[in-house]
């Protein structure tokens, strides 16, 4: 299978139907991140149709439970996930890419330009460095081991109503009990990811 095929296939086992030349941005996207891999180690993955699976079509599942939201930062970044998969799914949603490594952010630097990507800004900080003039409706990371460490380096960019949303493998029961008291888990939420075996989570914090 070819990995447009794999994408395809992949989107309508999610129920996601993407804007006129999302698909072709994707895969555009998928095989500069195979090129710039080669020298910076931006991702273990080598084939770009493990990329399909394990990188975009997981990114965007968690698509559907961004609600209404406008502003989005992705926290460590890295090389682009889930931000620049989400940021191509919804171009009028604005997305964040925070991600302290400088080669890596010079991969998304380059990534944003050559996929034309309007509505996404690169920041190369540590996220607590971060202070932004709008803060973020939804703040998420697919990097971010600890659930307490999530919400005490980026808990200052949720704006009012807004969430953290942690993409996790297996239910995270002992980090959900060591969060602070002034955050609460609304809920969790199980992924189901085309062709991948392994176990998708999405946590969703709030303020308490």
């Amino acid at each position: 299978m070819t990995p447009r095929e794999q994408l395809e296939r992949g989107l309508a086992a999610l129920g996601l139907a993407l804007p006129a030349a999302a698909n072709d941005r994707l895969l555009a996207y998928a095989a500069l991140l195979g090129k710039w891999n080669k020298v910076y180690n931006l991702t273990a993955l080598r084939e770009e149709g493990q990329v399909v699976g394990r990188h975009l079509l997981d990114s965007l599942a968690v698509l559907p439970h961004l609600g209404q939201a406008q502003r989005l930062a992705d926290i460590g970044s890295g090389g682009g996930l889930p931000g620049v998969p989400l940021a191509i799914a919804r171009p009028e949603l604005r997305v964040a890419l925070v991600e302290s490594n400088h080669k890596k952010s010079a991969f998304l630097q380059q990534a944003k330009i050559e996929l034309q990507l309007a509505n996404v800004e690169v920041h190369c900080l540590r996220v607590e460095a971060l202070q932004p003039q709008e803060k973020f409706d939804i703040v998420i990371s697919r990097a971010l081991s600890d659930l307490a460490e999530f919400v005490r380096l980026a808990g200052h960019l949720v704006a009012e109503g807004g969430a953290i949303l942690a993409m996790k493998g297996v239910h995270p029961y002992e980090e959900i009990a060591r969060l602070p008291e002034s955050w609460r888990v609304r809920e969790t939420k199980p992924l189901s990811v085309p062709g991948l075996d392994a176990q998708r989570r999405l946590v969703i914090i709030e303020r308490a």
